[in-house]
């Protein structure tokens, strides 16, 4: 009879999106085939502290829960490098800092162990906002024109900060920290005093934060790209958001008549579905990503332009959530989807052991 494969679930984190996190490792465990999978749930604490146990995989079944009670339980706290060893592969669903921007990457890149997801240089680069415009700017994308702001230079000279910002782009634009997800620190301001909450509230999360020009017409297309070295689009979606944009309240908290649309697949044209589909492969081949992305686009319904906004290289991953959904419009049922990327992160850890000699010799 064969071994069991053992799946480590990575999730939690320090970053501002734990909460989320939570709720995406959820979703991934309650579908993993029991026959074929032995899940090792590893909840790290809003303080960084690694757990596992009963009362982590509870936690993990148990939406009234969380995992600083579990840390407050003394369940056993563990050196990383002692959890990762004895598994086949991990599946980090951490959304944002010190989970998808590369930190865990290389962390799991040092233990030698296959993960869900895209490598180290993908994952920073598609975090920062500001280095990820300008991989997108060398590869002659279209982006939208931006100011970036040192948190040090708002503190200490707001107003000249306020003028440049308002010499550059016109109203709206829209403020964001350069390294967070799920839309947390993000503001829409159309007028000064705005701006400047805008810019106080980005910095909350930030030292570097990102001042984008709004488009106008706008809709937000998202698609999903699922691979390796042949990466493939899911169809199109479309958010309608239920507060203006798309922030952290309508991603998360709205309900009912106040929630957001999700619209998949969008309502595009044969054209501009291809265009887009093709488009979000390329970006996603250009920051050399592998396993799963969800690639953001601005669209200008006026002109029929399109405009990179983002990559998400561990999108949210609820059975509701975008990712998920697009490809299971597109024929790929969430747990086959949840399979395939663990084939994924197999195959790429022994694509890259290819050749590699790890001893040195005079």
């Amino acid at each position: 009879m064969a071994s069991k494969t053992r799946v480590g679930i990575l999730f939690g984190g320090r970053s501002a999106e734990h909460e989320v996190s939570v709720r995406s490792a959820r979703s991934v465990v309650a579908v993993l085939d029991p026959g074929q999978y032995e899940v090792v749930p590893i909840g790290i604490s809003k303080s960084g502290t690694w757990h596992l146990g009963d009362s982590v995989t509870r936690l993990t079944r148990n939406d009234s829960a969380s995992l600083e009670v579990v840390a407050a339980a003394h369940a056993p706290s563990q050196a990383p490098a002692t959890l990762l060893a004895p598994l086949d592969v991990v599946f980090p669903v951490l959304h944002g800092p010190f989970g998808e921007d590369g930190t865990m990457q290389g962390l799991l890149e040092l233990a030698n162990v296959p993960y869900v997801g895209a490598g180290v240089t993908a994952s920073a680069v598609a975090m920062d906002k500001v280095m990820f415009k300008k991989v997108m700017r060398s590869h002659g994308f279209p982006i939208t024109p931006e100011v970036v702001v040192m948190r040090h230079q708002w503190e200490s000279t707001p107003d000249i900060v306020l003028d440049e910002i308002e010499a550059a782009l016109a109203y709206p634009v829209f403020v964001k920290p350069a390294n967070m997800g799920s839309s947390v620190g993000i503001s829409k301001c159309s007028t000064r005093p705005e701006l400047a909450r805008g810019l106080r509230e980005a910095s909350r999360y930030d030292r570097k934060l990102v001042v984008e020009q709004g488009i106008p017409h706008v809709r937000e297309i998202e698609v999903s790209v699922l691979g390796n070295d042949t990466p493939q689009a899911a169809v199109p979606g479309e958010v309608r958001a239920s507060r203006g944009f798309y922030d952290y309240a309508s991603k998360y908290l709205d309900e009912g008549d106040q929630a957001s649309q999700l619209l998949i697949p969008a309502p595009l044209t044969e054209a501009q579905t291809t265009q887009v589909r093709q488009f979000a492969v390329d970006v996603y081949t250009a920051i050399d990503c592998a396993g799963m992305a969800r690639v953001d686009f601005l669209l200008n319904d006026a002109t029929g332009d399109f405009f990179i906004s983002e990559v998400n290289t561990i999108p949210g991953f609820t059975s509701i959530s975008l990712y998920p959904r697009m490809w299971e419009a597109s024929g790929l049922s969430y747990a086959d989807l949840i399979t395939r990327l663990l084939t994924l992160a197999i195959e790429r850890h022994r694509e890259r052991q290819t050749g590699t000699n790890t001893s040195w010799h005079d």
